[in-house]
Protein backbone atom coordinates (compact mmCIF):
# COMPACT_ATOMS: atom_id res chain seq x y z
CA UNK A 1 0.00 0.00 0.00
CA UNK A 2 1.27 3.20 -1.05
CA UNK A 3 0.44 7.31 0.24
CA UNK A 4 0.89 9.76 -1.76
CA UNK A 5 0.02 13.98 -2.02
CA UNK A 6 -0.94 16.09 -4.46
CA UNK A 7 -1.91 19.54 -4.98
CA UNK A 8 -5.28 20.40 -6.44
CA UNK A 9 -5.68 24.04 -8.40
CA UNK A 10 -9.50 25.29 -9.44
CA UNK A 11 -11.56 24.00 -6.29
CA UNK A 12 -13.85 26.37 -5.71
CA UNK A 13 -16.47 25.12 -3.16
CA UNK A 14 -17.61 21.54 -1.19
CA UNK A 15 -19.02 20.04 -4.33
CA UNK A 16 -15.62 20.20 -6.20
CA UNK A 17 -14.34 18.74 -3.39
CA UNK A 18 -17.34 15.92 -3.23
CA UNK A 19 -16.68 15.49 -7.18
CA UNK A 20 -12.63 14.65 -7.32
CA UNK A 21 -13.36 12.21 -3.91
CA UNK A 22 -16.12 10.60 -6.36
CA UNK A 23 -14.30 10.13 -9.33
CA UNK A 24 -10.62 9.21 -7.63
CA UNK A 25 -12.58 6.57 -5.03
CA UNK A 26 -14.04 4.57 -8.51
CA UNK A 27 -10.29 3.81 -9.58
CA UNK A 28 -9.52 0.40 -8.73
CA UNK A 29 -6.80 -0.46 -6.27
CA UNK A 30 -7.64 2.93 -4.81
CA UNK A 31 -8.75 2.72 -1.21
CA UNK A 32 -8.83 5.89 0.99
CA UNK A 33 -9.17 9.25 -0.36
CA UNK A 34 -9.17 12.74 1.58
CA UNK A 35 -9.48 15.75 -0.29
CA UNK A 36 -8.73 19.04 1.57
CA UNK A 37 -10.69 22.64 -0.04
CA UNK A 38 -8.86 24.56 2.21
CA UNK A 39 -5.26 23.53 1.71
CA UNK A 40 -6.28 22.46 -1.87
CA UNK A 41 -4.19 18.89 -1.07
CA UNK A 42 -5.30 15.47 -1.44
CA UNK A 43 -4.36 12.56 -0.02
CA UNK A 44 -4.82 9.31 -1.71
CA UNK A 45 -3.90 5.74 -0.33
CA UNK A 46 -3.88 3.17 -3.32
CA UNK A 47 -2.22 -0.25 -4.21
CA UNK A 48 1.14 0.22 -6.80
CA UNK A 49 0.12 -3.17 -8.64
CA UNK A 50 -3.79 -1.88 -9.44
CA UNK A 51 -2.70 1.76 -10.15
CA UNK A 52 -0.54 4.65 -10.37
CA UNK A 53 0.13 8.17 -10.00
CA UNK A 54 -0.47 8.80 -13.26
CA UNK A 55 -4.00 6.82 -13.15
CA UNK A 56 -4.83 9.00 -10.58
CA UNK A 57 -4.15 12.71 -12.05
CA UNK A 58 -5.59 11.54 -15.12
CA UNK A 59 -9.05 11.30 -13.14
CA UNK A 60 -8.40 14.44 -11.43
CA UNK A 61 -8.03 16.05 -15.06
CA UNK A 62 -10.52 14.67 -16.81
CA UNK A 63 -13.70 15.99 -14.66
CA UNK A 64 -12.05 19.69 -14.90
CA UNK A 65 -9.20 20.44 -12.58
CA UNK A 66 -5.32 20.86 -11.75
CA UNK A 67 -3.11 18.66 -10.02
CA UNK A 68 0.32 17.53 -9.68
CA UNK A 69 2.67 16.01 -7.51
CA UNK A 70 3.05 17.17 -4.11
CA UNK A 71 7.32 16.01 -2.68
CA UNK A 72 7.06 14.43 0.61
CA UNK A 73 8.58 17.07 3.33
CA UNK A 74 11.15 14.25 4.30
CA UNK A 75 12.02 13.56 0.38
CA UNK A 76 12.62 17.80 -0.10
CA UNK A 77 14.67 17.83 2.89
CA UNK A 78 11.72 21.00 4.17
CA UNK A 79 9.40 21.34 7.02
CA UNK A 80 6.04 21.71 7.40
CA UNK A 81 6.78 26.03 7.24
CA UNK A 82 8.52 25.59 3.94
CA UNK A 83 4.99 23.66 2.40
CA UNK A 84 3.07 26.27 4.07
CA UNK A 85 5.34 29.28 2.47
CA UNK A 86 5.24 27.71 -0.52
CA UNK A 87 1.38 27.34 -0.70
CA UNK A 88 1.20 31.16 0.31
CA UNK A 89 3.36 32.09 -2.23
CA UNK A 90 1.27 30.63 -4.42
CA UNK A 91 -1.87 31.97 -2.87
CA UNK A 92 -1.13 35.36 -2.86
CA UNK A 93 -0.18 35.47 -6.33
CA UNK A 94 -3.76 33.93 -7.57
CA UNK A 95 -5.54 36.86 -4.86
CA UNK A 96 -3.24 39.57 -6.21
CA UNK A 97 -5.12 38.56 -10.18
CA UNK A 98 -8.38 38.55 -8.31
CA UNK A 99 -8.08 41.85 -6.95
CA UNK A 100 -7.71 43.27 -10.39
CA UNK A 101 -10.08 42.00 -11.45
CA UNK A 102 -12.72 42.72 -8.68
CA UNK A 103 -11.28 46.49 -8.99
CA UNK A 104 -11.86 46.54 -12.49
CA UNK A 105 -15.46 44.48 -12.05
CA UNK A 106 -16.75 47.00 -9.71
CA UNK A 107 -15.37 50.31 -11.41
CA UNK A 108 -17.59 49.17 -14.77
CA UNK A 109 -19.99 47.67 -12.32
CA UNK A 110 -20.83 51.46 -10.45
CA UNK A 111 -21.95 53.07 -13.71
CA UNK A 112 -23.76 50.42 -14.61
CA UNK A 113 -26.00 50.29 -11.37
CA UNK A 114 -26.23 53.85 -11.79
CA UNK A 115 -27.72 54.13 -15.10
CA UNK A 116 -29.69 50.70 -14.14
CA UNK A 117 -31.19 51.43 -10.91
CA UNK A 118 -30.35 55.08 -10.27
CA UNK A 119 -34.66 56.31 -12.04
CA UNK A 120 -35.90 53.95 -9.56
CA UNK A 121 -34.71 56.18 -6.56
CA UNK A 122 -34.90 59.29 -8.22
CA UNK A 123 -31.46 60.46 -9.01
CA UNK A 124 -30.85 62.19 -11.75
CA UNK A 125 -30.48 60.80 -15.58
CA UNK A 126 -28.79 61.79 -18.71
CA UNK A 127 -31.38 62.93 -21.16
CA UNK A 128 -29.68 60.19 -24.31
CA UNK A 129 -30.97 57.51 -21.58
CA UNK A 130 -34.38 59.10 -21.11
CA UNK A 131 -37.87 58.43 -22.59
CA UNK A 132 -39.08 54.73 -23.85
CA UNK A 133 -37.74 56.63 -27.61
CA UNK A 134 -34.62 55.87 -26.10
CA UNK A 135 -35.06 52.52 -24.62
CA UNK A 136 -32.83 50.82 -27.26
CA UNK A 137 -30.12 53.28 -26.41
CA UNK A 138 -30.11 52.73 -22.82
CA UNK A 139 -30.16 48.69 -23.25
CA UNK A 140 -27.29 48.73 -25.67
CA UNK A 141 -25.10 50.80 -22.90
CA UNK A 142 -25.99 48.72 -20.42
CA UNK A 143 -25.01 45.75 -22.17
CA UNK A 144 -21.66 47.22 -23.18
CA UNK A 145 -20.85 47.84 -19.56
CA UNK A 146 -21.56 44.31 -18.79
CA UNK A 147 -19.34 42.20 -21.19
CA UNK A 148 -16.23 43.35 -19.94
CA UNK A 149 -17.15 42.63 -16.52
CA UNK A 150 -18.23 39.27 -17.79
CA UNK A 151 -14.90 38.92 -19.71
CA UNK A 152 -13.41 39.72 -16.79
CA UNK A 153 -14.57 36.86 -14.83
CA UNK A 154 -14.90 34.45 -17.67
CA UNK A 155 -13.19 31.48 -15.34
CA UNK A 156 -17.10 31.41 -13.74
CA UNK A 157 -17.96 30.10 -17.55
CA UNK A 158 -14.91 27.76 -18.04
CA UNK A 159 -14.73 26.39 -15.17
CA UNK A 160 -18.31 26.34 -14.30
CA UNK A 161 -19.75 25.26 -18.05
CA UNK A 162 -17.05 22.27 -18.52
CA UNK A 163 -17.97 21.36 -15.00
CA UNK A 164 -21.98 20.81 -16.59
CA UNK A 165 -20.94 19.03 -19.45
CA UNK A 166 -19.07 16.50 -18.07
CA UNK A 167 -21.71 16.13 -15.38
CA UNK A 168 -20.13 17.46 -12.13
CA UNK A 169 -21.32 20.72 -11.11
CA UNK A 170 -19.92 22.92 -9.05
CA UNK A 171 -20.63 26.99 -7.38
CA UNK A 172 -18.92 27.98 -10.88
CA UNK A 173 -21.71 26.09 -12.60
CA UNK A 174 -24.23 27.74 -10.38
CA UNK A 175 -22.60 31.55 -10.96
CA UNK A 176 -22.67 30.56 -14.80
CA UNK A 177 -25.50 29.54 -15.06
CA UNK A 178 -27.22 32.56 -13.46
CA UNK A 179 -25.66 35.44 -14.52
CA UNK A 180 -26.00 34.24 -18.53
CA UNK A 181 -29.34 33.80 -17.91
CA UNK A 182 -29.74 36.92 -17.13
CA UNK A 183 -27.45 38.15 -19.82
CA UNK A 184 -28.97 35.97 -22.48
CA UNK A 185 -32.73 37.72 -21.41
CA UNK A 186 -31.17 41.07 -21.39
CA UNK A 187 -29.96 40.31 -25.48
CA UNK A 188 -33.37 38.88 -26.29
CA UNK A 189 -35.23 41.59 -24.93
CA UNK A 190 -33.16 44.13 -26.91
CA UNK A 191 -34.36 42.34 -30.13
CA UNK A 192 -37.71 42.69 -28.84
CA UNK A 193 -37.26 46.41 -28.52
CA UNK A 194 -36.21 46.50 -31.74
CA UNK A 195 -39.01 44.73 -33.12
CA UNK A 196 -41.48 46.90 -31.77
CA UNK A 197 -39.42 50.02 -32.90
CA UNK A 198 -39.69 48.64 -36.26
CA UNK A 199 -43.65 47.60 -36.11
CA UNK A 200 -44.51 51.01 -34.61
CA UNK A 201 -45.63 48.91 -31.35
CA UNK A 202 -44.56 50.93 -28.20
CA UNK A 203 -46.53 48.57 -26.31
CA UNK A 204 -43.33 45.80 -27.06
CA UNK A 205 -41.00 48.48 -26.09
CA UNK A 206 -42.27 49.43 -23.21
CA UNK A 207 -42.93 45.53 -21.46
CA UNK A 208 -39.41 44.66 -22.99
CA UNK A 209 -37.68 48.09 -21.70
CA UNK A 210 -38.49 46.87 -17.96
CA UNK A 211 -37.22 43.43 -18.63
CA UNK A 212 -33.59 44.12 -18.51
CA UNK A 213 -31.46 41.71 -16.01
CA UNK A 214 -27.60 42.96 -17.16
CA UNK A 215 -27.24 44.79 -14.22
CA UNK A 216 -28.04 41.56 -12.43
CA UNK A 217 -25.52 38.74 -14.84
CA UNK A 218 -22.84 42.17 -13.64
CA UNK A 219 -23.59 41.97 -10.30
CA UNK A 220 -23.83 37.95 -9.60
CA UNK A 221 -19.82 37.39 -10.39
CA UNK A 222 -18.73 40.67 -9.05
CA UNK A 223 -20.71 39.85 -5.42
CA UNK A 224 -19.04 35.87 -5.54
CA UNK A 225 -15.34 37.34 -6.53
CA UNK A 226 -15.76 39.83 -3.89
CA UNK A 227 -16.79 36.36 -1.78
CA UNK A 228 -13.56 34.44 -3.20
CA UNK A 229 -11.18 37.55 -2.60
CA UNK A 230 -11.96 37.52 1.31
CA UNK A 231 -11.68 33.94 1.00
CA UNK A 232 -8.15 34.07 -0.28
CA UNK A 233 -7.05 36.85 1.81
CA UNK A 234 -8.47 34.50 4.91
CA UNK A 235 -5.91 31.63 3.68
CA UNK A 236 -2.54 34.39 4.13
CA UNK A 237 -3.56 32.96 8.09
CA UNK A 238 -0.05 32.12 9.69
CA UNK A 239 -0.34 28.35 10.50
CA UNK A 240 -0.97 27.80 14.07
CA UNK A 241 1.88 26.67 16.39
Amino acid sequence: MKEEKYQITGMTCAACQANITRAVKKIEGVSEVNVNLLSGQMQVAYEETQTNDETIMNAVQAIGYGVYMQQQAAEAGSNFRTEWESRQSRAEEERKAMGHRLFYSVLLLIPLMYIAMGPMIGLPTFPILEGMENALILALTQLFLTLPILMLNKHFYESGIKALIKRVPNMDSLVAMGSLAALLYGIFSIYRMAYGFGHNDMEVVHEYAHALYFESAAMIVTLVTVGKYLEAKSRQRPPMH
